[in-house]
């Protein structure tokens, strides 16, 4: 029994379930809008399910192509490949499972779903290649992430409106914003291995400018969104909820201290997607 709950704990470490808070709650808001206020409880079942496992998969599969850069890497230690606690092997059935439940998940929902499924899968697929070629492959991660509220507004409407455009990029901004930031404190260590980031080709400080930009930008897109869809005024908090907490995060990091950007300060982005989506689902119900 014990030998069971230690390898549960090491592929929960291996899937960083908790990461879901990113990308979950702008699908579940993408089907809300969407369906104009009443979504259909089996749709958002489903949605959570597919959202899940595709998270989940794409994870594994940054995990498995960066492992042996992130056995040198010694913030990164705690991972359970690293500490050989998960196998390639594992990870790669793990992986397979995960697409198993995505692709059943999407069969339930609207029937376009499945046609653009790998297109919703090539930037989980690229991404974690991409730190070979580009510095702007903090801009990938927020595209793939993105594809979760375009997944869950397909699902409802099996259209592509412009509000569902808006949000996407909207999140992808904020995503890609934030992780420049966050891997700016392995400048020197992404320059040793040859690999690329924002800070890596405009140094840490350029890399900072960028992703201040970015996120102003990802908050006029959230307010377009709730101008888009004629959400009432609690969504409008919950935007301002959103920017207080990144600039909160700006002030408390810097190109020259990272003393603070923890796991915690990691975890702390995941409030600007709960308010957003918890705030929208408010506005239909004042």
């Amino acid at each position: 029994m014990n030998r069971l709950i230690e390898r549960i704990r090491a592929h929960a470490n291996n899937t960083a379930f908790h990461h879901t808070v990113f990308s979950l709650p702008f699908a579940l808001m993408a089907a809300l809008l969407a369906a104009d206020g009443h979504p259909r409880p089996g749709d958002l079942g489903w949605i959570v399910l597919a959202i899940t496992a595709a998270r989940s998969a794409a994870l594994v599969l940054d995990n498995l192509a960066d492992l042996k850069y992130d056995r040198q890497q010694p913030r990164l230690a705690y991972r359970a490949m690293v500490q050989g606690r998960v196998s390639k092997r594992e990870a790669l059935v793990f992986i397979g499972v995960c697409l198993l439940v995505l692709v059943f998940a999407v069969l339930q929902l609207h029937p376009i779903c499945i046609y653009l499924l790998p297109i919703a899968a090539l930037p989980f697929l690229v991404y974690p290649f991409l730190k070979r070629v580009t510095g702007w492959v903090h801009l990938f991660l927020g595209i793939a992430i993105a594809m979760a509220p375009a997944g869950g507004w397909v699902a409802v409407t099996g259209e592509i409106s412009a509000p569902m455009v808006v949000l996407c990029l909207a999140v992808a901004l904020w995503i890609g914003a934030f992780d420049a930031m966050y891997g700016a404190q392995d400048e020197e260590f992404d320059r040793s291995q040859g690999l690329h980031s924002l800070a890596v080709s405009y140094g840490a400080a350029g890399a900072f400018r960028i992703a201040r930009i970015a996120h102003v930008l990802s908050i006029v897109g959230f307010v377009a969104v709730g101008i888009m869809c004629r959400l009432h005024w609690p969504y409008f908090v919950g935007v301002l909820i959103a920017a207080a907490t990144l600039v909160y995060q700006h002030r408390i990091a810097s190109p020259t201290d990272f003393s603070r950007v923890t796991q915690r300060y990691f975890m702390r982005n995941g409030i600007v997607s709960i308010a957003v989506c918890a705030f929208a689902w408010m506005s239909y119900y004042i």
